[in-house]
């Protein structure tokens, strides 16, 4: 008898310690934002872009338009310019390129004035798209839009599978200081309505949904 008593005690213990999911109420791993309440911006991803293969590139030669011109930056990574012919563009900023012309064409003209505007960007598709992997319907790669949600990109993914153990769901995110890894309680958000760790993605975002162990 006092076994059971014993055993009663004990899964009472643990059904105290769990959530709505059946999760223990250990407080989650939250970015900082999430945790304050507080609007969330757009986080920026890189410090300063530099271009890729397929960006549009409109160049522009202070006072000399028959300088000036619309150019894709080609597969082997170069632009044409006038005067100057070919110049590296790929893995450089802007204002790297506009420097680089600036000293080609300062031969031909006199303290050349060269600004460079970005009218499309292909190289950044990449670096900003949020990944859904492991325990889902199917794996997925999307374009990143201002305002989703962990929710949002887990539906996009057709929603978890049988086995997933959606209450450890990670979300990996890039930092200034390395990659950080916060907890995510799926199941309570999709079964329960709790969104307390239904966190606001930013660009780049990676969330692995984990298999149950059996």
């Amino acid at each position: 008898m006092k076994t059971h008593q014993i055993l009663f005690i004990f899964l009472l213990f643990i059904s105290l310690l769990s959530g709505p999911g059946g999760c223990a109420l250990q407080k989650p791993n939250l970015p900082p934002q999430h945790i304050a309440g507080t609007s969330v911006s757009p986080k920026v991803l890189i410090d300063s872009y530099k271009m890729a293969v397929g960006d549009q590139l409109m160049i522009n030669v202070w006072k000399n338009p028959s300088l000036s011109l619309s150019e894709p930056i080609r597969p082997d990574g170069k632009i044409s310019v006038p005067l100057v012919g070919d110049v590296m563009a790929a893995g450089l900023t802007p204002e790297e390129l506009a420097a680089v012309i600036e000293k080609k064409l300062s031969t031909y003209v006199k303290s050349p004035n060269v600004t460079i505007i970005l009218t499309s960007l292909q190289g950044h598709a990449f670096l900003s798209r949020i990944r859904v992997t492991g325990s889902v319907t199917k794996n997925i790669s999307l374009p990143y839009h201002q305002g989703m949600t962990v929710l949002d990109a887990v539906l996009e993914a057709g929603s978890v599978d049988l086995y997933a153990d959606s209450n450890n769901t990670k979300l990996h995110r890039r930092t200034k200081t390395g990659t950080e890894t916060y907890d995510i309680r799926l199941k309570n958000i999709m079964l329960h309505g709790d969104m307390s760790t239904n966190v606001t993605l930013m660009p780049g975002d990676i969330i692995t949904v984990p298999e149950r162990g059996f």
